[in-house]
């Protein structure tokens, strides 16, 4: 009960002491702005490798997925799609989509199909 009447009672000390509010909202924009601007372009440029190497990691497993999700539609057929197709299914770039079906060849749960642009899916 003393858990809930605090998260009653913060809304209302927010409003009372709006002055201290404020000042600690702009310092910490100050902050994170200061922070951003004096970054070099290393750190800016090692950040958004990581932040690529983690999206291509998560649609290795929305691929992965969609896969299966086929194989268990059509399970007497092979699933077999164009990165086209597949990147406008998972509304992501085509280039995305290549680097993460190229992770899943090297992982041997896709096949490159024989007709250029196409890959299996294997389950």
């Amino acid at each position: 009960m003393g858990k809930v009447n605090s998260l009653v009672h913060t809304p209302s000390w927010i409003a009372s002491h709006w002055r201290a509010t404020v000042i600690v909202g702009c310092a910490i924009g100050l902050v994170a702005t200061c922070k951003w601007c004096l970054e070099t372009d290393e750190v800016r440029a090692q950040r958004a490798a990581k932040q690529r190497e983690k999206e291509v990691r998560s649609l290795v497993g929305r691929i992965s997925r969609y896969a299966h999700c086929l194989r268990q539609r059509y399970p007497t057929g092979e699933a077999v799609v164009s990165e086209a197709d597949l990147a406008l299914q998972l509304r992501k770039p085509p280039e995305l989509v290549v680097t993460a079906l190229d992770i899943l060849l090297g992982e041997q749960r896709v096949q490159k199909a024989p007709l250029s642009g196409y890959w299996k899916l294997l389950a």
